[in-house]
């Protein structure tokens, strides 16, 4: 590695300009050379003088390019990105080098092919490069090299397999990197194309690098395409898919299931349902449950995401029945009604069909309607009107009714049988229960890009919603009676009831239980007290005092805390965080990290290949951004990032994770933060370095609790002494001083 030597007299001379950049610039066989790049210049020009140091003719045939791991060239559009010390390689340029490898490739030696093909998947990370080759119909050339299936080179398979693995791996690769820039469209591909893809993820499931970009493949032409996507589900079936679930590669299980996911929702409304009863044929449920997540080993965060993501399209299967009305004359329907009276009540003997029997009968069946607790007693079907839960509640009630028919037999009885008004109706409450756990789960909702917060327990039971809601209904029963809530304002005593129930819920699931019997069992923990003496001790933690003697000195230490605060966030900006690239086209697990500068002067940033463990040192981030450059930060649909067209940009949970640096001219830095907290740790951190406010929702939550704290605190000595609301009268003056002692 060259080293950089300053000059003699560099000790008294000037900084140099900010248009100046040192750097060193290798040739291969020459000793480096050391050079100022005036960025004013024109690239070509610099470009020119290296060449003429080295005596090199016909300079546009050459480029510069990083010599890092990345190699990637240097172009008018990135040549900002140099740094001071930055180390730059002089090479052929990104025409000539595609033009040479699309030559390469097509070689009639093995040896020579397999080496081009692997040069070629390493240049195809570079934009420039690849839009050079892609000039020259090299996407063509590679899918009619995949679609011969290679069938010179396939008959010496068998004496030379482990040639014809890496090269077959080394083109799909080529083939990803070229497609994951955008420049082409996946609409341009054939069915023999897909085909022979669609074959690799069978006949190659030995070979894990062939099997993966195949797999990744298909992914992306599935939620890139329509018509791709008819093509796939017809080449690729579920029960080819299942096999590489059933192996110990996480990789290739992520992979698989993305694919899944991807065929699942690009489905036609009418063709997911019986895709998830194909699913269900399978046991796909099952086979995820034993071979991802109960094996032995950590699910790391593509997984967690992909299982997220298969998690929130299977609830979402609910949504037509959510949204569905009740028709109350829909024979059928009514029926599921008066199966729900029947299974409670147990009517063994029907009365005549005489007139005054049917009379009796009527007047029966709205007895009973009340005391299943439906609104409507003469007519419940008018009480599924409401989307939603819709016909999901109704759904819901006869699952719980035949599935756990003691317990539903137990709860009907018990509060109709109560007088003293604090009976639980089981229709209203089942009916609202229903509507509270389709907005806990956001049911409906498209999944977010970002998120991979899936509940293992949701994958234990082929009706996992059904037994939610089981486990729930009868703690909301348990919960009434706690809370002695009254049925003659349903409406009031809901909210509260509601609220508390919505409250043991959200804090069993934050657990994340391994399953429903481990989630009932949390709950079972969570009863009303519990609840009222965790929001005691959280208020009191959060205790507002609000006499003036201690507003005057909440109001004195106030600037303190927030120092305090400041100062913690920047120590946070200093440790730095490992952020993840997204884009529409293709999720994977690309990483980048950006990290403050101890002396709060300059951020650090660069491109990493897998996520770090623990923090990343600064000489090893290759990018810079001196925090006097920053003229603004910008968070959510203000970010440069955000206002591009595509599916991932109009998802409302990445808009909230999103924020920008603005610097110079035109330059960006842009950010979708992994979570919310550390959101707002860097939106505080970064506005406190430029002077502003620190407003994100943590910054009040933590001056609140620290304020609470210290006053706390200082308040320690005047326990159980009452502080008067003003400040005690100054006695009058005495009416002589003889009680003064004169020292001298």
């Amino acid at each position: 590695c060259p080293i950089l030597l300053a000059p003699k007299n560099s000790s008294v001379a000037m900084p140099p300009p900010a248009d100046i950049v040192k750097v060193a610039i290798e040739w291969p066989g020459a000793f480096p050379k050391l050079m100022e790049i005036d960025q004013k210049k024109p690239l070509s020009s610099i470009i020119k003088e290296v060449c003429d140091g080295w005596s090199l003719a016909n300079h546009d045939q050459f480029a510069l390019q990083h010599a890092d791991s990345s190699n990637f060239y240097i172009t008018e559009k990135n040549r900002n990105e140099i740094k001071n010390g930055a180390i730059l390689r002089l090479t052929t340029s990104p025409a000539q080098n595609a033009q040479q490898l699309h030559e390469r490739i097509q070689s009639s030696s093995m040896d020579a092919k397999l080496e081009a093909l692997k040069d070629l998947a390493n240049y195809s990370r570079d934009v420039t490069f690849a839009q050079e080759f892609i000039n020259l119909d090299g996407i063509s050339l590679l899918t009619q090299m995949v679609e011969s299936g290679t069938e010179r080179y396939q008959k010496l398979q068998k004496i030379m397999k482990p040639c014809f693995g890496d090269m077959l791996s080394f083109t799909l690769t080529a083939f990803v990197e070229l497609m994951d820039h955008g420049i082409v469209s996946w609409d341009t591909f054939s069915v023999a194309f897909i085909k022979k893809i669609a074959s690799y993820v069978n006949k190659f499931a030995s070979d894990i690098s062939i099997l993966q970009r195949s797999l990744a493949i298909l992914e992306s032409m599935v939620l890139n395409s329509h018509d791709l996507y008819q093509k796939v589900a017809q080449e690729i079936t579920i029960g080819q898919l299942i096999p590489h679930l059933q192996g110990t590669d996480q990789e290739i299980q992520t992979y698989t299931i993305a694919v899944i996911n991807a065929l699942f929702l690009k489905a036609p409304d009418d063709k997911r349902q019986e895709m998830a009863n194909i699913l269900a044929q399978k046991q796909l449920r099952s086979i995820i449950l034993t071979h991802v997540i109960r094996a032995q080993r950590a699910i790391n965060n593509e997984m967690a995401h992909q299982l997220y993501v298969l998690q929130v399209l299977t609830f979402n299967l609910l949504e037509d029945r959510m949204m569905t009305k009740m028709d109350p004359q829909d024979q059928a329907q009514r029926d599921i009604i008066f199966e729900l009276r029947r299974i409670a009540f147990d009517a063994e003997s029907e009365p005549n069909n005489s007139s005054g029997s049917i009379e009796k009968r009527k007047s029966m069946y709205t007895r009973d309607y009340k005391k299943l607790g439906f609104i409507n007693h003469v007519n419940p079907a008018m009480d599924f009107t409401q989307t939603p839960p819709g016909m999901l509640a109704l759904d819901n009630m006869l699952y719980f009714a035949k599935h756990h028919q003691d317990a539903y037999i137990r709860i009907v009885l018990e509060n109709s049988s109560r007088e003293d008004k604090h009976e639980c109706p089981f229709g209203r409450s089942s009916i609202e229960l229903t509507k509270m756990l389709c907005e806990i789960l956001k049911v409906g909702e498209l999944p977010s890009e970002t998120c991979n917060d899936f509940h293992p327990m949701f994958f234990t039971h082929d009706r996992s919603f059904e037994e939610f809601f089981c486990i729930c209904i009868q703690l909301l029963n348990k919960t009434w009676k706690e809370m002695r809530a009254t049925s003659e304002d349903f409406n009031k005593a809901r909210k509260t009831v509601m609220q508390v129930v919505k409250e043991q819920i959200m804090r069993a699931l934050t657990t994340k239980p391994s399953s429903l019997d481990q989630f009932k069992s949390k709950l079972q923990n969570l009863s009303y007290t519990e609840i009222l003496k965790i929001r005691q001790s959280e208020r009191m933690n959060q205790e507002d005092f609000q006499s003036r003697p201690i507003l005057e000195l909440k109001e004195k230490i106030q600037p303190e805390i927030l120092e305090l605060i400041k100062q913690q966030r920047l120590n946070r900006l200093v440790e730095g965080t490992c952020f993840r690239k997204l884009n529409s086209r293709r999720r994977q697990d690309k990483f980048w990290y950006c990290r403050l500068s101890p002396n709060h002067k300059v951020l650090h940033y660069g491109d990493l290949e897998e996520s770090p463990q623990g923090e990343v040192p600064h000489d090893s981030l290759q990018d810079k951004l001196p925090v006097a450059d920053i003229k603004a930060v910008v968070t959510g649909k203000d970010c440069p990032h955000m206002k591009e067209k595509g599916a991932l940009k109009q998802n409302k949970e990445v808009l909230e994770l999103a924020f920008s640096i603005l610097y110079d001219s035109s330059g960006q830095l842009n950010f979708i933060a992994p979570d919310k907290h550390e959101y707002c740790v860097w939106t505080d951190g970064l506005n406190a370095l430029l002077g502003k406010d620190m407003l994100s929702d943590l910054t009040r939550n933590d001056l609140d609790t620290l304020l609470s704290m210290e006053i706390k605190l200082r308040l320690l000595d005047l326990e159980n002494i009452q502080i008067p609301d003003a400040p005690p009268p100054i006695p009058k003056e005495p009416s002589n001083y003889d009680f003064v002692y004169d020292c001298n």
